[in-house]
């Protein structure tokens, strides 16, 4: 395999970082127009799996338990989700989704798919290959994130589809 030119590197990084800006740009207008922030709405797309004790939404979405707190409390005030006890444990709090809170998730899910869409039609005849290099991009960025920092992809990329991650699974090992 033939090394990556520094030049190449400094292509790609800087490729990335449009990429990573555009798409934050998009997300910030997505959910703005909904009437949320970006921290709450990632916490909205994080509940649509389904009611999380606290600690493990504050894990997921990689903040502290303190501003995820301020977060929830703007939330359940707008009546976008409800905190109830954990059946396996009375003393645990897990907070879910209301039915105005799924309404609002899946508003900014649309939105930024719409957006996606719009990518996708550009490309015209393209599309798979792109998609495909796209998908190989993620597994070499995955391969050297291991060589780095075991288990730090998993943990801030698991749930997306395609990466074959566990997601949550109580964090990197450089980071315990």
């Amino acid at each position: 395999m033939k090394a990556a030119l520094p030049e190449d590197a400094v292509q790609l990084r800087a490729l990335v970082a449009a990429l990573v800006r555009r798409f934050a740009l998009a997300e910030r207008a997505d959910v703005v127009c909904c009437g949320l922030t970006v921290a709450q709405a990632a916490t909205l797309e994080a509940l649509e799996r389904g009611a999380t004790r606290l600690g493990e939404l504050a894990q997921r979405l990689g903040i502290s338990p303190s501003t995820l707190t301020r977060n929830l409390a703007r939330l359940e005030s707008d009546g976008l989700v409800a905190r109830e006890a954990d059946p396996q444990d009375a003393r645990a709090a897990r907070v879910k989704l209301t039915a105005a809170g799924a309404r609002a998730a899946a508003k900014v899910v649309e939105q930024e798919v719409a957006f996606a869409r719009s990518i996708l039609e550009r490309l015209g005849p393209r599309r798979g290959a792109v998609l495909a290099a796209v998908g190989e991009l993620l597994g070499a960025v995955r391969e050297a994130t291991e060589e780095c920092c075991p288990g730090a992809f998993d943990h801030l990329m698991g749930d997306l589809p395609g990466t074959g991650g566990k997601g949550g699974n109580g964090g990197p090992q450089c980071c315990r």
